[in-house]
């Protein structure tokens, strides 16, 4: 390279290897570092709950609670399977998501234990049981008291309904 003022060649300098790993690569090894301790820390945290609707708006319309638990014993064995169905006898509701969500609420703020959700469950014509083509079932190993939150909303969102039971594993 020539010097414009003098006619003479410039010496160029290259950054060096070690310049270049602390301005360019330490700084992405730090946040993967930094960024995989936060979430390992909200993962930890016992009042976190699964947020599988939160697409949802707002303005939710609630609707009274026309949903009954079928199957649903009072008091369970540890490792014993958890085996429910749902029926439904508000005629709103023809097609829609269904979510089962089971909270330990043996402590004083709940935790939840397990959530599942049943997609596109269309059941009125039939006066079906839900989930359709599909079953709940789960083992709850440790012993306590349980809440389990049944909930289903319609096509576009907008509407829910849902019941709850509580139960003992014992």
């Amino acid at each position: 390279m020539l010097n414009r003022y003098r006619g003479k060649r410039c010496k160029t300098e290259v950054a060096t290897p070690g310049v270049f790993y602390i301005v360019f690569v330490l700084p992405i090894i730090a946040s993967v570092i930094f960024g995989s301790f936060v979430m390992a820390e909200v993962l930890k945290e016992p009042e976190r709950e699964l947020g599988t609707l939160q697409s949802v708006s707002s303005d939710l319309t609630f609707i009274s609670t026309q949903v009954k638990i079928l199957g649903l014993e009072r008091v369970y064995s540890t490792n014993v399977e958890v085996n429910i169905q749902v029926s439904i006898d508000d005629p709103v509701f023809d097609c829609g998501d269904l979510y089962v969500t089971i909270y330990d609420i043996s402590k004083t703020s709940k935790k939840v234990v397990t959530q599942s959700g049943f997609f596109h469950q269309c059941f009125d014509k039939n006066n079906l049981i839900l989930p359709v083509d599909d079953e709940f079932s789960q083992i709850i190993e440790s012993p306590g008291n349980y809440e389990i939150v049944i909930e289903i909303f319609d096509k576009q969102n907008k509407k829910t309904t849902s019941s709850s039971a509580e139960f003992t594993v014992k």
